[in-house]
């Protein structure tokens, strides 16, 4: 069992807690780095839409588990960064360039759909943001001139550093790459006072607001900052897809996201990580299950969204804080062993936000 001196205050804000820390995370970046290298091209195609996944879980995060406010409409800023993405390439204008303005572009209706939202909380902010992904779809589909409709469009596959994106190989190294970057901001931006005032309005806003922490500011910024991450993953995701069409941005889209972050483990970035391998694989296993389950059950239209509400509602009673919420528990277990006790772990009864969330 490793035991950490602190000896300093600057300690509390370090990313590594210590050299084995360190270690570990400079054999998962070895790992992934030389991954293709003995992987075929399906296989890096599916690990690409896990760093896309995760990349989107991000911008999710921020404003679900760490500011506290639910959104059901986050499939909406991701066709947005997709679809301008898409647009302003079809018009000329470069990768460098287009990528960062559909970006801003998302960031911006993000901050939009955050100042109304402001009065609202639970349940009523989840309906409103359901609301704003429809507006936007039913925008998507009609707005034929520019998005094609619902016949879709076409991505163009521009090149990056003189390689094209259309290469799955190019596009999991620049997906890794943004990845590590996102999680990295992540952890900064979560360190400085804005994220804690994040925190501070997720734990309570009233004595977050007795603290000087300005409400209205605070979520907007959270809205603007969750939707550019997931419009840098729309932006990604519409190069791994190669078409854009409607049904590829849906409701469904919202729930896989918001499931990725309940499973993975809420108020964690590396509850994005688990949550985006365990989305990105779950519907590949649910389609190999469909061939060996009866016709009755196997055929079931919808059947894989019953089963992601399913998961869902499981993960929501019986680990709330989610699969690296588990892994800390087999970690402590393995620390500790033979001494570890069955009540190391159990939950007791919360009274603030504080307790139920860390």
């Amino acid at each position: 069992m490793r035991f950490v001196l602190t000896t300093h205050y600057g300690q509390d804000v370090n990313l590594f807690r210590h050299n084995g820390q360190r270690f570990w995370y400079a054999l998962l970046a070895v790992s992934v780095v030389v991954a293709p290298l003995f992987l075929s091209t399906f296989y890096v195609g599916e690990l690409v839409l896990v760093f896309i996944w995760a990349i989107a879980g991000i911008g999710l995060m921020l404003l679900v588990g760490y500011t506290g406010l639910v959104s059901l409409g986050h499939a909406a800023f991701l066709a947005l960064g997709a679809y301008c993405h898409a647009v302003l390439l079809g018009y000329g204008v470069p990768f460098a360039v287009s990528a960062p303005v559909a970006v801003a572009f998302t960031a911006l209706v993000g901050a939009l759909v955050g100042i109304p939202a402001l009065r609202m909380t639970g349940v009523y902010l989840a309906i409103a943001t359901l609301a704003f992904e429809r507006i936007v779809a039913y925008g998507i589909e009609h707005w034929e001139p520019v998005t094609g409709g619902l016949r879709g469009m076409s991505v163009p596959q521009p090149d990056f550093f003189g390689v094209s994106l259309a290469d799955s190989y190019v596009l999991y190294y620049v997906s890794l790459g943004v990845l590590a970057a996102g999680l990295f901001a992540a952890a900064n931006l979560l360190r400085s006072p804005t994220g804690r005032a994040f925190v501070a309005v997720r734990d309570s806003e009233i004595s977050a607001e007795s603290m000087g922490v300005h409400l209205a500011r605070t979520k907007t910024t959270a809205f603007a900052v969750s939707a550019a991450f997931t419009g840098l993953a729309g932006v990604l995701l519409a190069h791994r897809i190669g078409y854009l069409a409607p049904d590829a941005f849906t409701v469904q889209t919202s729930i896989q996201l918001l499931l990725l972050v309940v499973v993975g483990g809420l108020g964690s970035l590396h509850g994005v990580v688990f949550g985006a391998i365990f989305v990105g694989y779950l519907p590949q296993v649910i389609a190999l299950a469909r061939d060996v389950l009866p016709s009755a059950v196997g055929q079931i239209p919808g059947l894989e969204l019953g089963v992601f509400g399913l998961i869902l509602a499981l993960f929501l009673v019986f680990e709330p804080l989610g699969l690296y919420g588990r892994w800390l528990k087999i970690r402590s277990w393995l620390s500790l062993f033979p001494l570890y006790r069955k009540a190391t772990h159990k939950r007791q009864k919360a009274y603030l936000r504080t307790e139920r969330v860390q």
